[in-house]
């Protein structure tokens, strides 16, 4: 594949030392100038478009599923605030990233992918179809498309015989938490399942919607009063029996959206009402201090958020955002939170650190609350955060979520997708030849283990 830099535009390369405690945020013009600085800030970490390098992946210590979820908060970003400037890289890495299969299961990736990590790649997918994102070359992968593939396949892995269903965590077995149901992979599959069911306007989607948030009550992941909780083991005779309380802030934006998503299906059916009140509800209780957006299982501890929490509770603001455009009695509730909650966000955004890529005194803090003043905490998860918080005051101006019927554009493949069994090369059969060069090579082993010490180096993960 051809590697290129996009161009970044003026405004950008100009916005970059806008001080992010200036935002008003009641002003268009001043959120995105806000959302420019903060964007540039974010990009700079991202390596994937120099010549040499992978698109579409991050440095270390992130992970492929917070390029995903980067790339996917930069086509909102886009389509809110009318900035281009990231586009190229965007269609670069997405497309580089799809696999040999066509469903984000990229050779690169595959051994340690785990379901929510194709999950968000999916949902980054999925919101270029609903924004009417470049579309590739109709010989390339289509967003749609990609989007099927990914909820075919989550649908082979749903299994019934433990826990009486739902998606286990990891894809593959030798992988740590293949014993394990959790929120965040089945939410991904609830979120892309309505989300399809809406664009597409095939109750095929919204059947399995409601089978997945049926069953994540009925296992208790999400409780009477709508908080969602984490997930709980399935090995051995555990069955989901012992649920895991922990509560994250991205776990509740994929069920508040895809339920926002449900009822705007449904023209406002009560069951997706009352689901996503619930929901609303738990979320606003739970992941706001005095007005501001926070996320209480780490923010606060003595441990602090580790790098996948630091980039958590951004998506929540972006989701509930789009919430509100697609479920309007919602709005009075959420927005004024939003507000408060962007402006915190931007006033952190004027610190100077070592570690951080962008031009010095734009860095992103971690921490809203408690003044909102830079912690020194910096990174992707920080600038994707308040990048989220800020644009998502600019919803009233976006446009909502396309459809197949009212403008998407999207080419789909509704029998995309593919087996897990053929995902792993499995050891080719060894032959004569085989047995001979190993006993060749046992031989010069032990020739070198009677002259001194012979090292054998795993390459571990």
């Amino acid at each position: 594949m051809h590697f290129f830099k996009a161009l970044v535009g003026l405004s950008s390369l100009l916005l970059s030392s806008v001080n992010g405690a200036d935002v008003d945020i009641t002003n268009d013009d001043s959120i995105k100038s806000g959302a420019s600085s903060i964007a540039y800030g974010m990009v700079k970490y991202y390596t994937g478009n120099n010549t040499g390098d992978v698109p579409g992946n991050l440095p270390d210590p992130y992970y492929w599923w917070h390029a995903g979820a980067m790339f996917g908060t930069l086509i909102d970003y886009w389509a809110f605030t009318g900035d281009s400037s990231y586009n190229d890289i965007t269609f670069q890495a997405m497309q580089h990233q799809v696999g040999d299969d066509k469903d984000f299961m990229p050779k690169n990736q595959t051994k340690s992918e785990g379901n929510d990590d194709q999950g968000f790649w999916a949902i980054a997918a999925m919101t270029a179809a609903e924004m009417n994102f470049t579309n590739p070359d109709s010989d390339q992968p289509q967003w749609l498309a990609l989007v099927q593939a990914v909820y075919n396949e989550y649908i082979s892995r749903w299994e019934t015989s433990t826990c009486g269903g739902g998606m286990r965590w990891q894809i593959f077995t030798f992988n740590n938490g293949y014993n394990y149901k959790n929120s965040v992979s089945n939410g991904c599959f609830f979120n892309i399942a309505a989300r399809l069911a809406r664009y597409t306007a095939n109750d095929t989607y919204s059947d399995w919607a409601n089978k997945i948030f049926e069953w994540e009550q009925s296992v208790g992941f999400i409780n009477d009063n709508y908080n969602v909780l984490d997930g709980a083991g399935n090995g051995g005779t555990e069955n989901c029996s012992q649920v895991n309380q922990a509560q994250f802030s991205y776990n509740a934006g994929l069920f508040m959206y895809g339920a926002a998503h449900m009822y705007n299906y449904t023209d406002g059916k009560d069951i997706w009402k009352t689901r996503l009140e619930g929901l609303v509800k738990s979320a606003t209780g739970i992941f706001f201090q005095d007005g501001i957006m926070w996320e209480p299982s780490c923010e606060k501890t003595e441990a602090k958020c580790n790098v996948d929490q630091q980039s958590f509770k951004g998506h929540l603001a972006r989701w509930m955002a789009l919430t509100a455009k697609l479920a309007p009695f919602t709005y009075d509730t959420i927005m004024p939170l939003l507000k408060t909650t962007g402006t915190a966000a931007a006033k952190v955004c004027t610190g100077s650190s070592s570690d951080f890529k962008g031009p010095a005194g734009t860095a992103c803090g971690y921490s809203w609350i408690d003044g909102s003043t830079f912690d020194n905490t910096v990174g992707v998860g920080e600038q994707m955060n308040s990048l989220q918080a800020v644009m998502a005051n600019l919803v009233d101006t976006a446009p909502a979520p396309y459809t197949s019927e009212n403008g998407g554009s999207s080419v789909g493949n509704p029998n995309a997708g593919a087996s897990d069994s053929g995902k792993i090369e499995k050891p080719r059969e060894i032959t004569t030849a085989d047995r001979a060069g190993a006993g060749i090579l046992t031989a010069m082993v032990l020739g070198g283990l009677m002259g001194g010490m012979y090292f054998v180096s795993i390459d571990g993960k």
